[in-house]
């Protein structure tokens, strides 16, 4: 699949953030240079009609989607994978048992509980047979979870080691306010620095993908420099916002 390909290429992920369900926007991201496309669920307006529009579209683009669904929504993960899409984030997995069941949602038996019937995944993806994407769907689409809380620091290295975890993704806002007991709200903050960088190379040490969302373009960079795999680079607000910024800067006098 386009998503495991391309990690086999050492360099960065550079991704888009789809939050809206304006038909045809997903896919024009994936057209703007980035190298994958989150359509998400949980912050996200993207209800389930337009989460199930949207593979065919960016897949079009030869890029991945990429899908987030809501806290604790394990049944649209498997749904998400039998729709085309390549990997799914779990937010808020906070304890090896949030882990498990994010897994058991995600992976064919032995390792998992999902159910089979991929009938739109094997449209899009033609080369595949049944039994080849029985075969290869545990190792091609990956499940990620997310670590936001101080509970999911305490326990990153065991949910790392899961059997069925693929990678972790690092939710910097809501990290920060579990991170300083609810005081402020700061994907910057220092304190969490020296943390991020370790999370990054314990999953390089792993063979896993490591990710996070980045709210700036100087968090781009750091989060590169750390060793992060894939970068949450842009999302529709802010490719719509610079966009207009860059044009109207240089006609308005």
């Amino acid at each position: 699949m386009l998503l495991t390909r391309r990690l086999e290429n050492a360099d960065p992920m550079f991704i888009a953030w789809s939050s809206y369900p304006a038909a045809g926007m997903p896919a024009r991201m994936a057209r703007a240079g980035v190298d994958a496309v989150v359509v998400d669920m949980q912050h996200g307006m993207h209800s389930e009609s337009s989460v199930l529009r949207e593979p065919p579209e960016i897949l079009a683009t030869g890029k991945p989607p990429i899908l987030r669904i809501p806290v604790g929504r394990n049944d649209l993960a498997s749904r998400g994978l039998d729709a085309g899409y390549e990997a799914v984030i779990a937010p808020m997995i906070n304890s090896v048992d949030d882990a498990q069941a994010f897994v058991a949602a995600m992976k064919y038996p032995p390792l998992g509980e999902r159910s089979w019937g991929p009938a739109q995944a094997l449209k899009l993806n033609p080369d595949h047979t049944m039994g080849s994407y029985f075969k290869s769907a545990n190792g091609e689409t990956l499940a990620i979870a997310m670590i936001e809380t101080m509970r999911a620091v305490d326990v990153y290295e065991d949910i790392l080691a899961l059997d069925g975890i693929d990678g972790l993704f690092i939710g910097p806002s809501d990290l920060s306010i579990s991170w300083s007991g609810g005081k402020t709200v700061n994907p910057d903050l220092p304190e969490m620095q020296d943390f991020l960088a370790q999370l990054a190379g314990k999953c390089a040490a792993a063979g896993k993908l490591s990710a996070v969302y980045a709210t700036s373009v100087e968090a781009v960079v750091r989060a590169r420099d750390m060793g992060f795999r894939m970068i949450t680079a842009t999302n529709d607000d802010l490719l719509i916002r610079t966009g207009a910024d860059s044009i109207l800067n240089r006609v308005r006098v």
